[in-house]
């Protein structure tokens, strides 16, 4: 499907872009037409012009913008947009609202998508980054998208109500305005972490559909965002254990963790516990969402000092991520800690091929009662007895309700509740 390029590009340009198109449309990611068209037809270098134009046709996410050193917006990877706008399911005509502007190039691809009869506005936190989208979506002859500087938590009541609200920005919970301003049978997609509080984790890319008095899920992909800021941001999970901060956990409930007793109990006796299982690395991925979603003492044990001679010896590295950070998993209790060991040649590497050969599974146990070792021992073989759950789920396997808070629900016994600030998640797993 070959669309007509914008007056005065190039035709390496051009062609760059179509291969991107192709690129896309051979790996799977593009198969409904209308999207396929809008990829063909909006130029992506527009919205990058701080780049050259081979490098805004890679199939991968450009940083655009940085605050005290940590990414803050980025222009997404074209294989997760494609996805994403094949999930919404646009059609022309349609009310469209965006949390999360980034360089503008979603906003115009959704505005190309429900054509002049439709409209698209989009949200972003940050001036600057409303200004320059506004200038790249004139630019690439999109001026009639809105483009306005806000908290995205709040949504944007003036133009409501939407046929679809999409996020581009990663949250923990459904905010009481993209409820209210989305139309009865509309479409919410967010990338959402399902787990309680903000610990990381399985992200997925959600679509709920708003039936009656709650959400529904609809589609549910993997996915990979950077977090939704403003006053709608996840809270702080971490908890902070070294005078130096360079040792915390993420948990449910820190304010509850005594970070003191924590740190005395990590630099006290501990022994490892065969699990009697043999795993990969992707195995305990998959079990983290099991765990997370059963275990109310779940947690991350992160420390920035990253090579073996830095870090304490106590301190068993499960994953890395390259120059910044080495953790594990596993459960905090009233007087105890465990998380998961592996052999020193078989901690993974965030960001490479994941090493799939099986190792023996070890849980460390800190403290000089193990019951909690054993009861997370316990959790691990219940999770292979499920049939080994995976994290990365699918429609058929995962269903996700979201409910008002204020809204009273009485669970399955199959179900799975999760609080949030406003919302009550209900997920079955099966």
């Amino acid at each position: 499907m070959e669309e007509p390029v914008a007056p005065g590009e190039s035709s390496h340009v051009a062609a760059l872009q179509q291969a991107l198109a192709e690129e896309l449309k051979s790996k799977g990611y593009l198969t409904a037409p209308e999207v396929e068209a809008a990829f063909r037809s909006v130029p992506r270098h527009l919205f990058l012009p701080s780049i050259a134009p081979e490098e805004a046709y890679h199939n991968k996410v450009i940083h655009i913008k940085t605050q005290d050193g940590v990414v803050v917006s980025t222009s997404s990877e074209p294989t997760i947009m494609a996805i994403m706008l094949e999930q919404l399911q646009l059609e022309p005509g349609q009310s469209v609202l965006e949390i999360g502007a980034g360089s503008g190039y979603n906003a115009a691809l959704m505005a190309y998508m429900v054509g002049e009869e439709g409209n698209v506005v989009t949200v972003d936190i940050d001036d600057d980054l409303v200004r320059d989208a506004r200038a790249h979506l004139a630019a690439a002859g999109f001026e009639r998208v809105q483009v306005v500087c806000g908290d995205g938590g709040l949504g944007y009541p003036a133009a409501a109500p939407y046929d679809r609200i999409i996020l581009t920005a990663r949250t923990w919970d459904i905010a009481p305005a993209w409820y209210a301003q989305l139309r009865p049978g509309g479409r919410l997609l967010l990338p959402l972490t399902i787990l309680p509080r903000a610990l990381g984790g399985p992200q997925v890319s959600v679509v709920f559909e708003k039936t009656g008095d709650h959400l529904s899920s609809t589609s549910i992909k993997v996915c990979r965002f950077l977090h939704l800021r403003g006053s709608f941001a996840a809270p702080d999970a971490r908890v902070f254990l070294s005078p130096e901060h360079d040792l915390w956990l993420t948990i449910e409930g820190r304010d509850l963790v005594d970070a003191e007793a924590t740190y005395r109990l990590l630099h006290g006796p501990y022994q490892d516990i065969a699990t009697g299982l043999r795993v990969t690395h992707r195995d305990i991925w998959h079990c983290s969402l099991w765990l997370s979603l059963r275990e109310s003492g779940f947690c991350n044990l992160i420390t920035t000092r990253i090579t073996q001679e830095q870090r304490e010896p106590f301190f068993p590295p499960l994953f890395s991520t390259p120059g910044k950070s080495s953790g594990t998993l596993g459960l905090l209790g009233p007087a105890s800690l465990c998380v998961f060991t592996c052999p020193p040649d078989h901690s993974y590497t965030m960001g490479e091929p994941v090493n799939d050969l099986p190792f023996d599974l070890s849980i460390r146990s800190f403290g000089t009662n193990d019951t909690l070792a054993q009861h997370l021992i316990e959790q691990i073989h219940a999770w292979q007895a499920s049939g080994q759950p995976p994290a990365q789920p699918f429609p058929g396997g995962l269903s996700i309700h979201a409910y008002p808070l204020e809204n009273t629900y009485v669970a399955a016994a199959h179900e799975i509740v999760i609080l949030k600030r406003w919302t009550r998640l209900v997920i079955d797993w099966q």
